[in-house]
């Protein structure tokens, strides 16, 4: 019986220990490494792209001057660690810390583990769901000879039901519902990636799917009417789940594997997951799901250096102060 990948020594190419034992400035040369590979650490003015400047550090924290425009800027200037607080070997630890949770991490265990305010733990995970969202945007599936399973999962909307049997109402019932329930769509490659978007219904993810599947691709679907609209687009097949979960080449299995990842996200994990934040937590599993056989260290290189090149976000620059002066 073969291992599985994640008890082998080849899924361990990184550790928290190692990140913690680094220097400050042994970390911020790691960050450089990671923000300047093509220059193997090198700065790179981001105003004008200049590669001629010169320290002018005033302490631990790295600080260039660029020659041509004058400007002056750091290693995180313009990019999602921008403005940062803490130390740069916490950030790189909460990117091990976030990558090794396969299953995805709290706020509020990031926060403990790293001595952070739930605040800031907070703003730093959707940061790095951010980074890790951009793998995937705009992303075309499929394609001629491709095969792509497609599926909805409801989540969210909990109605507690009444503590008298006779108040009890059936929450099955659009009417006995509270409105906050939403769908997640995805649209999975076999052997490739896992788009995800999120709607109120799966009536209103057709178009979404006739945009990001390429034409010429064998769709595989259950028997919900909410796909009959795609046979015009797509060669279909179809399965009945309850006769059988494969059947006749027709499965959606691996459809229902993102399912399973993110479900035990939100049950293990975060226990409840806004609708405002549905998106993001739904494409941070596609984005786990896909990279599943990778090793620690080349998803720690992956979301760092992502990180590190995305600009500031727009969504969570500032997030409580907004929230604050709301």
């Amino acid at each position: 019986m073969s291992q599985h990948f994640l008890l082998s020594a080849a899924a361990r190419s990184i550790s928290l220990r190692s990140v913690l034992r680094m220097e400050e400035k042994e970390a911020w040369a790691v960050f450089c490494r990671i923000r300047w590979e093509n220059t193997d650490g090198q700065p790179v003015c981001p105003h004008c792209g200049s590669l001629t400047s010169y320290d002018v550090s005033r302490s631990t924290h790295p600080r260039y001057r660029c020659k041509d425009c004058r400007k002056d800027f750091s290693p995180t200037s313009g990019t999602l660690f921008a403005y940062h607080k803490q130390p740069i070997n916490v950030y790189l630890a909460a990117v091990v810390l976030f990558v090794n949770a396969v299953k995805g991490i709290s706020a509020l265990q990031l926060g403990r583990d790293l001595d952070l305010s739930y605040k800031s733990a907070f703003v730093l995970c959707h940061k790095l769901r951010e980074a890790m969202a951009t793998e995937t945007r705009g992303f075309v599936v499929g394609g001629e000879g491709a095969a792509v399973e497609i599926d909805g999962c409801h989540v969210g909307g909990y109605v507690k039901p009444a503590n008298h049997k006779e108040n009890r109402r059936d929450r099955r019932k659009a009417v006995n519902q509270n409105g906050k329930r939403r769908v997640v769509v995805a649209i999975r490659e076999r052997d490739g990636r896992t788009v995800t978007s999120v709607f109120r219904s799966e009536d209103e993810a057709t178009g979404f799917i006739a945009n990001r599947v390429a034409r010429g691709t064998a769709v595989h679907a259950d028997e919900a009417r909410s796909w009959d609209a795609l046979h015009a687009r797509f060669t279909m097949h179809r399965i009945n789940h309850s006769e059988a979960y494969s059947l006749d080449g027709a499965c959606t299995n691996m459809a229902e594997s993102f399912f399973s990842r993110l479900r035990r996200a939100e049950w293990g994990q975060h226990h409840h997951i806004s609708g405002a934040y549905l998106a993001r937590y739904a494409g941070e599993m596609a984005w786990r799901e896909d990279h599943r056989r990778r090793s620690n260290g080349e998803l720690f290189r992956l979301v760092a250096g992502r990180a590190a090149k995305l600009a500031q976000s727009v969504d969570f620059t500032g997030y409580w102060q907004r929230k604050a002066a709301a």
